[in-house]
């Protein structure tokens, strides 16, 4: 892990976050419809506060990312890439970005979970706060939670 550094994700990143979200493999049979074709474009990335998680001794190979809605206090995206999961990436990932927050001036982080991610969200530092009904293309309910960061 000493090789693994975290840093803004740039507009260059898009192609690597988007590949990373599409391939997820917590995406996959009912879940599917959530990320196809879904983009992860350079004006988001240019405007949102996104880190990525990257290798630099696999020549910056993108590990992870997360993408934290500073206006709404929410964390909107948040991935690590197969091969990587079971790292602690995802952990220095939430870390960081509870420090982003609080640098931010947040007192906490809303966060409305892919539910097969409800567990690692509880594992590093969230609350259960509620769910989320069904709307739009998404068919089931979501975990909603909360990072406390103040």
């Amino acid at each position: 892990m000493s090789d693994i550094t975290i840093r803004r994700a740039t507009a260059d990143d898009s192609p690597r976050l988007t590949r990373l979200v599409r391939t997820s493999g917590a995406y996959r049979g009912d879940y599917a419809a959530m990320v196809e074709g879904y983009q992860v474009g350079g004006p988001y990335i240019e405007h949102h506060p996104v880190f990525a998680a990257v290798d630099d001794a696999d020549g910056g190979r993108v590990l992870g990312f997360y993408a934290l809605l500073v206006d709404e206090a929410e964390l909107d995206l948040a991935f690590v890439a197969d091969a990587a999961q079971g790292l602690g990436i995802g952990r220095l990932l939430m870390e960081h970005m509870t420090e982003q927050a609080r640098a931010a001036g947040l007192d906490s982080v809303r966060v409305v979970a892919h539910p097969p991610a409800e567990e690692f969200y509880l594992r590093t530092g969230a609350v259960r706060t509620g769910t989320v009904r069904p709307t739009g293309r998404i068919h089931w309910e979501r975990p909603e939670l909360r990072y406390d960061v103040a």
